[in-house]
C-alpha cells in the first residue's frame, strides 16, 4: 500500500525549558489508496471553546497535552522570544508545551499566549491525549506525553487548556 504522511505542528517545551514550534510526519499507513488514515492515537476528551473578539491569555503551559483544532476565526500563539504563529479555520497544532517537571511557573521563561484575531469569534476544539509512551517527544520535555507536570502547573497558577 501506498503510504502517505500528515504534518503535525507540535508546540512543545525544549529542554531549556522554552516554548517552540516544529513539525513532524506521522504516518499514514493504514486504509485505502483512496483513503489513507494513521494508526488510531488515544486521546480522553474532547472540549468546544469560543472566545471572543478581543480575547488574550497571559503567558501559561498546557496543562495536558492536546490536539487543537481550529474550527472558525484565527489563533495567533505567542511564544517568549517574541514570535508567534496564526492558524485558521481547518488548522491544527498539537499543544504539549508543559511546564518541565520541577519547574515553578516563571512567566518571562515559560509557555505562550494566545488570542483571537479578525473580525469572527474563535471557535476551537481540543481533544485532550490520554497518555501514550514513546510517541516522540520524551526529552523534549519532563514528560510531555502525559499530563504528570500540570499538577505542578495548577499549584503554579498557569496551567491551561490552550
Amino acid at each position: 500500500m501506498m503510504a502517505g504522511v500528515f504534518t503535525q505542528v507540535v508546540l512543545f517545551t525544549d529542554v531549556d525549558g522554552r516554548a517552540r514550534f516544529k513539525e513532524r510526519d506521522l504516518p499514514l499507513s493504514e486504509g485505502t489508496p483512496a483513503a489513507l488514515l494513521s494508526p488510531m492515537m488515544p486521546a480522553s476528551g474532547l472540549q468546544l471553546r469560543q472566545s471572543p473578539l478581543g480575547f488574550r491569555s497571559d503567558f501559561h503551559c498546557t496543562g495536558t497535552p492536546q490536539w487543537v483544532f481550529i474550527l472558525q476565526g484565527q489563533m495567533e500563539i505567542g511564544l517568549q522570544d517574541g514570535s508567534s504563529r496564526v492558524f485558521g479555520p481547518g488548522e491544527h497544532f498539537y499543544s504539549a508545551d508543559t511546564l518541565p517537571s520541577g519547574a515553578v511557573f516563571d512567566s518571562q521563561r515559560h509557555g505562550h499566549w494566545s488570542r483571537q484575531r479578525g473580525d469572527q469569534p474563535l471557535v476551537t476544539a481540543f481533544l485532550r491525549a490520554a497518555p501514550a509512551p514513546g510517541d516522540g517527544l520524551a526529552g523534549e520535555a519532563a514528560d510531555a506525553t502525559t499530563g504528570s507536570p500540570s499538577a505542578q502547573g495548577a499549584a503554579a497558577g498557569k496551567v491551561s487548556s490552550n
